[in-house]
């Protein structure tokens, strides 16, 4: 049966923990959230590859062709759009013609990832409404939720997807944490997923007494915006230094966590440094002595190929983060151990600021007065230079923590009038909410 019309749901997500990992193979906790984006699609008399579309927070509506740029700004939420629209043709055939309506309750550019929310849902409703999950181009390489992450983040990316031909995505060059959280997350647990080889460790349960705060700086943080050539610096740096590696190794690993792997073997389910005080992490551009990874003599060999400042304190910063912090972090989620947890977050707060250099004086700011104002543990998530910051707090002293941590932030100088708060426990998937067939 042909459906008509088709609706999905696809929620924002909180990256928990995991900075800047995903691009470089490694490791993440993530969740959804309770809000996000709705994308709505209907087929309509017309030519093949052509939309019409709408979305409630802009007025008017853009006519769109697979085969043909948008004459839009940089940024625009068509771009978006016509970037599924583009990619699916290329990867499935003409799709048909449609009218796509997009509404949302996320906070834009607020990093809970409205972006990649508008190009998996609009690719998911896209996808259902022209049938594609039947076809054996889409089973043979799309055969679950995963995949469908991955495929979504190529989109974004422009990468190619297995034999799914990769065309001009919005500029970014990031991974798929986000679409992972989209699509993977269980309803009030977070997961635990790694990106070289892609696949799902664990889940862990956020117990029902305790909740998220997020509280949205105002500083936008547009991946395609203003901030795109710094975000891109990130995966830049990863990437040069992983080339230089397959050079010197003979080696042709597609990712830092690849060559983390092939120094310390397969199995990473141990935490590199176990029982290393981290509390006094280094500082930026230190020599390779004075970072505690140089307690661990496997990583030499990737570690001297890094280039004294930026790159090594971003290759420094991912080691930290994905092998580190994220698999402790993990495992005091597990056993319940919220002292372990916060210290793993505050290290890679600390560490966001420091090597990173993602943050903004508005986010920094957040994070220590979530702390000051009793939150159990609080850090900056999603592309940074902006955004928004995560609190743990008891799910009954959210509401309150939120409008104190709100009316807090807004005394502080350089703090946008548009800020605010919002209380959400980890959601569910990305879902189809209705269909009409025929």
């Amino acid at each position: 049966m042909t459906a008509t019309e088709v609706t999905w749901a696809m929620p924002g997500r909180i990256e928990v923990l995991g900075k800047h990992t995903d691009y470089g193979g490694g490791r993440v906790l993530v969740c959804a959230v309770d809000r996000g984006i709705t994308v709505r699609t209907e087929e309509i008399a017309g030519a093949p590859g052509t939309l019409e579309a709408g979305s409630d927070a802009f007025p008017g509506a853009l006519h769109l062709e697979a085969g043909t740029a948008p004459d839009l700004p940089a940024g625009h939420w068509g771009r978006y759009v016509h970037t599924v629209l583009a990619r699916l043709t290329d990867n499935f055939g003409p799709l048909r013609p449609a009218r796509l309506t997009v509404t949302s309750d996320l906070p834009p550019a607020s990093g809970m990832s409205s972006s990649s929310a508008m190009i998996t849902g609009v690719a998911m409703a896209l996808a259902d409404l022209n049938d594609l999950p039947s076809t054996a181009a889409w089973t043979e390489q799309l055969a679950d939720r995963v995949a469908l992450a991955g495929y979504a983040a190529s989109i974004e990316n422009g990468k190619s997807f297995g034999s799914l031909a990769g065309r001009p995505g919005v500029g970014t060059s990031g991974g798929s944490l986000d679409h992972t959280g989209m699509l993977t997350s269980e309803e009030g647990q977070i997961s635990y997923a790694e990106f070289d080889p892609m696949r799902l460790l664990d889940r862990v349960a956020l117990p029902p007494e305790w909740s998220f705060v997020v509280a949205v700086s105002g500083v936008l943080a547009e991946k395609t915006g203003a901030a795109q050539v710094l975000y891109n610096r990130g995966p830049e740096l990863l990437g040069d230094l992983v080339a230089r590696w397959n050079r010197e190794t003979g080696r042709a690993d597609a990712t830092v966590q690849a060559a983390l792997r092939s120094l310390v073997g397969e199995d990473l389910e141990a935490p590199l440094l176990e029982g290393v005080d981290l509390t006094h992490a280094p500082g930026p551009g230190g020599a390779p002595t004075d970072s505690p990874l140089a307690h661990d003599e496997r990583l030499a060999p990737l570690r001297r190929l890094a280039a004294d400042g930026a790159e090594r304190d971003r290759l420094d910063q991912f080691l930290l983060e994905s092998a580190v912090l994220v698999p402790r972090a993990h495992t005091a989620l597990r056993d319940g151990d919220l002292d372990a947890f916060a210290a793993a977050t505050a290290t890679s707060q600390r560490l966001a600021e420091t090597h990173l250099r993602n943050q903004v004086p508005q986010t920094i700011t957040l994070a220590d007065s979530a702390v000051q104002l009793g939150a159990r543990a609080a850090s900056a998530f999603g592309a940074g230079f902006g955004g928004s910051v995560w609190a743990l707090v008891p799910t009954a002293d959210a509401d309150g923590f939120a409008e104190q941590w709100r009316e807090c932030y807004r005394r502080t100088e350089g703090a946008p009038e548009t800020a605010s708060t919002l209380v959400t426990r980890p959601g569910a998937p990305g879902r189809r909410v209705g269909a009409a067939r025929v």
